[in-house]
């Protein structure tokens, strides 16, 4: 799946959907954006045609080229529709098979794949007209990616923000690689097998871990924690059982996972020790400090004359642990290196008595924590390696535990 078509409507969350044509346009997709009239109000189809370099469409009138009909080729062109942010007012036209404006009318002539990202005042999402109207949406096939909880235009505190560039993105990787899969099993039907992780149970970490130094200061990393959410989601859909200790993140919890909140270190080490003799597999996905200040403070550091000197303190080493506690788990450990990767990797893999090790340079700020794509190379206890390559989060998930099917037992 390569072609976005992005339907931008007239609301004030229609800022965010500038970012989200460059998140997408970065993960390799092909965006064309519309913009209805009232969409127009809060952003110029100027911002779009730069990040995407593409021709933005505004009218159902305006015809380029006389050998097509506009808003039809535009939905043929799609292989997925995203309409962010989707107003009440559209979201209501389009229950009803209302078409008066390029967005409306391209989504009323296509079958492409669509999908919803509300974003309005809470009580016209909460309102029972909006409601019924999303479920008529729903069973006719669209998608909806649920707004978010926090300070609204309106001055409430409360659901109805656009859901994150970000998250609108992994959703939109995850689509294309399940439709990749589908796509393969048509092809080679009796390629297919049951999967060895399926009634299995395996646990995930994933995210940063934060260390307090004062009330309001604390050392931590950039790990969005993408990767570990993508493994535990990818594990429910083969059928695992899956617990995932997370950190801090701004994630959507997966379906189906039973999630464990931890902050600290420490607080993780407990988590994930308290739950290994149950685990099948293990999953240590998170970016955990290596170090905490020695001795927190409970009042705020103030500001003061000359350089200021932290002890830090050594924190619980989980991966070494769980190589050490081992008796039936597989352990699948991550290094995220930025120079001698491999070299390291075959080291950590000895040292922390691990039976994979994930490498990858995050040195590349193209790839590696935050973003939607990596590069990965698998590094196994016989010593053999696979090299999975560059691709988004979502599909290296799935790519992972293909490796892993037929070898982790």
């Amino acid at each position: 799946m390569k072609n976005i078509l992005l339907a931008v409507t007239g609301g004030i969350a229609a800022y965010k959907a500038i970012d989200l044509t460059s998140k997408l346009t970065q993960a390799g997709y092909d965006v064309r954006v519309m913009l209805t009239s009232h969409a127009q109000k809060f952003v110029t189809a100027l911002s779009f045609q730069a990040i995407g370099r593409n021709p933005v469409y505004t009218d159902t009138f305006i015809e380029e080229n006389p050998q097509e009909i506009q808003h039809v080729a535009l939905g043929d062109w799609a292989d997925a529709i995203i309409v962010a942010p989707a107003t009440a007012n559209t979201i209501a036209k389009l229950s009803t098979g209302i078409a008066d404006d390029i967005v409306t009318t391209t989504l009323l002539a296509t079958e492409t794949p669509k999908f919803i990202v509300p974003a309005m005042n809470v009580h016209m999402y909460e309102n029972r007209r909006t409601q019924h109207n999303i479920e008529v949406l729903k069973e006719d096939g669209y998608h909806f990616i649920e707004p978010g909880e926090g300070f609204l235009a309106c001055g409430y505190v409360a659901k109805g923000r656009m859901a994150e560039p970000l998250d609108i993105v992994s959703t939109i990787d995850r689509f294309a690689t399940d439709s990749e899969a589908t796509e393969s099993t048509a092809e080679a039907p009796n390629h297919h097998i049951e999967s060895t992780f399926a009634e299995k149970r395996a646990l995930v970490t994933a995210g940063p871990t934060v260390e307090e130094l004062d009330p309001v200061r604390y050392l931590s990393n950039r790990s969005s924690g993408k990767m570990g959410y993508l493994i535990a989601e990818a594990l429910v859909e083969r059928g695992a059982q899956v617990t995932l200790v997370s950190g801090p993140t701004h994630l959507a919890v997966p379906e189906g996972v039973e999630i464990v909140n931890t902050q600290s270190a420490q607080e993780m080490f407990e988590a994930v020790t308290e739950r290994y003799d149950d685990q099948d597999i293990v999953f240590k996905a998170a970016a955990v400090s290596d170090y905490a200040p020695a001795t927190p403070l409970t009042h705020k550091l103030k500001k003061q004359d000359g350089e200021l000197q932290v002890t830090f303190t050594r924190t619980p080493d989980i991966l070494k642990y769980l190589g050490e506690h081992k008796t039936h788990q597989y352990l699948v450990g991550f290094a995220a290196e930025t120079q001698n990767i491999d070299n390291y990797a075959k080291a950590k893999l000895q040292r922390k008595n691990a039976d994979v090790i994930i490498a990858n340079n995050v040195g590349d700020r193209s790839i590696g924590f935050s973003s939607d794509d990596n590069d990965y190379t698998m590094h196994f206890k016989d010593q053999s390696t696979a090299a999975l390559g560059k691709h988004s989060k979502a599909k290296l998930a799935h790519l992972i535990l293909d490796k892993l099917e037929t070898r982790w037992q």
